[in-house]
């Protein structure tokens, strides 16, 4: 018997949403903040441009969008 958690059926047309969100550069884990009223994800404890793990990356103080895709300016 499968745990109804499991039972899709009646969410046909939705999509289904698991697992964390990661940053598509780096791989590292985002986490939910709010930027300008619209939701966005931010790079886990940033350190002057330093992800959680000491790494230098360029993306580290920029909000990403719920892909993971970092979200910058048109110049």
């Amino acid at each position: 018997m499968t745990y109804p958690v499991f039972d899709s059926k009646g969410i046909a047309g939705r999509e289904v949403v698991g697992g964390p969100v990661t940053c598509t550069a780096c791989g590292c884990r985002l986490e939910r903040g709010s930027s300008d009223g619209t939701s966005a994800w931010f790079h886990f404890a940033p350190m002057a441009g330093r992800d959680a793990r000491g790494c230098k990356v360029d993306c580290a103080n920029v909000a990403h969008d719920a892909r993971g895709r970092a979200l910058v300016a048109a110049a």
